[in-house]
Parts: C-alpha cells; sequence; structure tokens
C-alpha cells in the first residue's frame, strides 16, 4: 500500500466479466493496468506490470487461479490476490486462503462492494465478510471436502505467543474486526493492532486471512463454532 489507489490486474477467462470489473474499478477511481485470460497471463502480467492487487478467477485454462495465486505469491509477496468465484463453497477457496489469498468474492458482487473490497485488501487486511468465507473456512478446515495435494496446510509454533496474543488470534480465527477485537477484549484499537501486527511477525503471517486459516488448522476456533459462523 503506497497511500494512492491500488494498481489491479484482472484474470478471467470471460472477456465479458474482465470488461465489466474493468468499469466498475475505473469508475470507483482504481487503475486497472492490466488484463489476463488464463492462470498463466495472470503470473505473467504481475511479473510485468508489478500490481498490488490481482483479482483472480479461481477456474481458468492452461492454468487455474490456484496454481496462479502460488505462483504470483511466491515471486511477488506484497501483491494482493482477491480471489473470484461463482460457487459459494468453490472447493478452492480454502487452498487459496492457505495458499496466501487475501480473500475471495462471488461475481454477483456489487459496485460499491468490489471497489471496496479491493481497497480493503491493499491496505493489508483480508476480506472475510460476507460471512460466507468464515463458513467457507469451517467447512473445508473440518476434513470435509477433496483439498487439493498440493495445498500447503499452515502448522505454526504457537508457543511463541503470550496469552493474550492466543486469545486475539483465535478471536481473529472468529472473523473479528480490530473494532470488534477493542470492544469484546476492553483495549484501544491502537493496541489491539499492536497484538494483530505481533502476531503476525512471530507466526510468520501475510494477513488476517492466513490467521483464520491458522486458527482452524492449529484447533484454536473449532469447525461449526457457533461464534465462528456456522458452517452450514
Amino acid at each position: 500500500m503506497t497511500g494512492t489507489e491500488p494498481r489491479v490486474v484482472i484474470a478471467d477467462d470471460q472477456a465479458l466479466v474482465r470488461t465489466g470489473f474493468r468499469m466498475i474499478l475505473t469508475s470507483g477511481g482504481i487503475d486497472v493496468v492490466g488484463e489476463a485470460a488464463d492462470g498463466a497471463e495472470a503470473v505473467a502480467a504481475v511479473r510485468e506490470l508489478r500490481p498490488d492487487v490481482v483479482l483472480m478467477d479461481v477456474r481458468m485454462p492452461n492454468l487455474d487461479g490456484l496454481q496462479a495465486t502460488r505462483r504470483i505469491l511466491a515471486e511477488s509477496p506484497r501483491c494482493r490476490v482477491l480471489m473470484l468465484t461463482t460457487f459459494d463453497l468453490d472447493r478452492y477457496v480454502y487452498a487459496a486462503l492457505a495458499a496466501g489469498a487475501s480473500g475471495f468474492l462471488l461475481k454477483d458482487v456489487t459496485p460499491e462492494h468490489l471497489v471496496a473490497a479491493v481497497r480493503l485488501v491493499d491496505t493489508g487486511d483480508a476480506l472475510l465478510a460476507p460471512s460466507i468465507t468464515r463458513r467457507l473456512v469451517a467447512r473445508f478446515a473440518s476434513g470435509d471436502h477433496d483439498r487439493e495435494p498440493a495445498a500447503p496446510a499452515i502448522h505454526r509454533d504457537l508457543t511463541a505467543l503470550t496469552p493474550r496474543e492466543r486469545e486475539v488470534l483465535t478471536l481473529l480465527g472468529r472473523g473479528r474486526s480490530n473494532a470488534e477485537l477493542a470492544e469484546e477484549l476492553t483495549l484501544s484499537e491502537a493496541t489491539v493492532k499492536t497484538h494483530v501486527a505481533r502476531i503476525f511477525a512471530k507466526l510468520a503471517l501475510r494477513d488476517r486471512a492466513q490467521a483464520v486459516v491458522l486458527a482452524y488448522e492449529t484447533g484454536l476456533v473449532a469447525p461449526g463454532d457457533p461464534a465462528a459462523g456456522s458452517p452450514c
């Protein structure tokens, strides 16, 4: 995040979808610097154009969005990937979050939500709303799916965390915002941000999306936990 509007690459195999998203983002003041019709083109576009955010379709020919996400983040770790899917329970989503994607959107997202989502992930935050993201993580973390064989499970040593940091991580896993964390723990938002930053540094996490995955992977939050959102 540079303090200016994010530079975006749109990767989708449907030209009309790319055109529609370009028009929405451009009208919202966001600079669309490139487009890609498949995952391989997306990787090449990021390598050449160095965007801040990639809108990445999950299902594309030649190289799918999940594989492209892994390659992009391996080469450009500061880039943020926002996954696009037609299906609210797409089997790739959990693996994409584990691979470092900063969240996902359904393709029928409203123009206002799309623009806001791109700006949100550009700040280094993760798109954990609407609540369907939390339901997806819970469902996939429960093992009730066919996980992609190459999807890396996130396993970190939590012993480096203080009791307060474990508490914060647990609430992150339940999808709490900084404001909600501050209210629940009776802390200032500045203090909450400090705790979150320390957790990310100690556990080498990219953002809140990976924090959610980690909370489930390590059992801090159990799939089906009502506080984390029902998986149904």
